[in-house]
């Protein structure tokens, strides 16, 4: 499959968590990222899906189109503390749409799975309202939005006590790759190194972000 295949494959597998009854019986408690309830956190989660339908209905942008990782160089919400205007922005947007409770989040989903196939059909860079004047290709793209429905998954799914769901390898293969190239930017290779090899003098971390 393609990246826009699997991108579809990975959303619908990211909408039948956010079916679970335990998402909607624990919408207004605390989820296990600081800061977001789990109707929040699934709204983030929603968003990867319906926000990718949004910005594909816009006309192509024509800011200029950079690689995926200057666009993490650029990212504001990268290595930003909780309280920064970037992440409280992230968390307020979250909750506002889980505001309406669980049918109508996974209704504006469900209508969004059903506009993509036609709009992922045509090569094109895509910009989102969030970020700088700059673009980036389809396929980059929704590279970013497979990482973010990929690990906010696991992020609902420990929050309610269910299963994180499984994604095909040609999704978590990029994903991983993505991230470890984040990872190493941050912390360098002796770090990463250690981490894989070496447990007795391991970093506290190598968190990509």
């Amino acid at each position: 499959m393609g990246t826009a295949e699997d991108f579809l494959a990975t959303a619908r597998t990211a909408t039948e968590l956010l079916r679970a009854p335990a998402v909607a019986a624990a919408w207004a408690g605390a989820s296990a990222l600081s800061g977001f309830t789990v109707g929040g956190l699934a709204a983030h989660l929603a968003q990867q899906v319906h926000l990718t339908a949004r910005v594909l209905a816009e006309p192509e942008p024509d800011e200029e189109v950079v690689p995926l990782l200057e666009h993490f160089n650029r990212a504001r919400w990268i290595n930003a503390t909780l309280d920064d205007q970037s992440n409280q922005g992230i968390l307020a947007a979250g909750e506002r749409d889980a505001a309406g409770g669980p049918e109508e989040l996974l209704a504006r989903v469900d209508a969004a799975l059903a506009e993509l196939p036609a709009a992922l059909g045509t090569a094109r860079s895509v910009r989102m309202p969030t970020w700088g004047p700059y673009a980036l290709s389809l396929d980059d793209f929704l590279m970013t939005r497979l990482m973010e429905l990929t690990v906010h998954s696991d992020d609902l799914a420990v929050s309610v006590g269910v299963p994180t769901p499984t994604f095909a390898p040609e999704v978590v293969d990029p994903v991983l790759a993505l991230l470890t190239r984040l990872s190493l930017r941050r912390h360098g290779a002796t770090a990463l190194l250690r981490a894989l090899t070496r447990a007795e003098r391991a970093p506290d971390t190598i968190a990509a972000f």
